[in-house]
């Protein structure tokens, strides 16, 4: 039985269609159930459609308060027999209502080294601290900002000539990489 993963995107989806792709191979444990985003026009929700998963909008901002918008979200999981949900570019914080609810059971794909760098702008600040490696980290949600336990991480070297978008675009193959590949383990 693949366990049933719930992806929460708010952009492009690229890591969410890596996560796809691998759930494609028949000895990957795993399988994408829902598609969550809070964003109504996301890139990422045409891949999920173009890919037959299933998706659901719930707009953060047609809520008044945040534990409204995440009990939304909750009914969603719950009817879709979620196990397992994969932040992947969902730009929300989530409220201690949704994280407790699912302990040791979200994950998060994070552009940094953890805990280097935590919260936005990591490509940037990893320059300015003349870093000579960085990364990404895939680790446990929990109600700390990004400071839940890693469960994987992959470096890459920060070039000499290296600008913010090189950077970020070679972070992001890592994460495509990563993030695949620790769900397998997780799931098996």
């Amino acid at each position: 039985m693949k366990t049933r993963l719930g992806i929460f995107i708010s952009g492009g989806g690229s890591n969410m269609q890596s996560i796809a792709k691998a759930c494609e191979q028949p000895n990957f444990p795993a399988q994408v159930s829902l598609v969550v985003s809070n964003i109504p026009d996301a890139r990422g929700l045409r891949f999920a459609k173009q890919l037959g998963l299933k998706t659901v909008i719930v707009d953060h901002q047609s809520f008044s308060t945040r534990k409204d918008f995440e009990q939304e979200i909750q009914k969603h999981l719950v009817k879709a027999k979620i196990e397992l949900v994969c932040l992947a570019g969902f730009m929300r914080i989530l409220s201690p209502f949704l994280v407790e609810k699912w302990q040791g059971k979200m994950l998060n794909i994070h552009p940094s080294l953890l805990p280097k760098f935590r919260g936005l702008n990591t490509h940037k600040r990893a320059l300015e601290a003349n870093e000579k490696t960085h990364g990404c980290s895939v680790h446990f949600v929990t109600v700390g900002l990004d400071e839940g336990p890693v469960i994987a991480q992959s470096t890459i070297p920060v070039l000499s000539d290296d600008t913010i978008q090189a950077l970020q675009a070679r972070v992001l193959i890592a994460e495509h990489i990563l993030y695949p590949q620790t769900i397998k383990q997780l799931c098996q």
